[in-house]
């Protein structure tokens, strides 16, 4: 298991677009990968309904978490997604 803590910065947090972004990436992965906001404990990476349930807003703490073959891959995949400000989507 590999996790790693990251500060979302997307000014909008991660709504739908980001959501489905997350989501595709996090879908390339063998691992399985959790995200975790606060109360809410390991959601599936993998599902677009539970990314959304997150709510993580602008300045968030979000846990990634991953385990499976690639888990080192995966978490650092996903920080670095959740960390660029999902790139033109701001």
């Amino acid at each position: 298991m590999v996790e790693k803590q990251v500060i979302v910065q997307n000014q909008l947090g991660i709504h739908a677009r980001p959501a489905t972004l997350l989501v595709q990436m996090a879908a390339k992965f063998e691992a399985e990968i959790y995200l975790s906001k606060g109360e809410v404990r390991r959601i599936n990476g993998k599902s677009i309904m539970g990314v959304m349930m997150l709510a993580a807003e602008h300045g968030a703490e979000v846990l990634v978490e991953a385990d499976g073959e690639d888990e080192a891959e995966a978490v650092e995949s996903v920080a670095h997604l959740l960390a660029s400000k999902f790139e033109d989507l701001t």
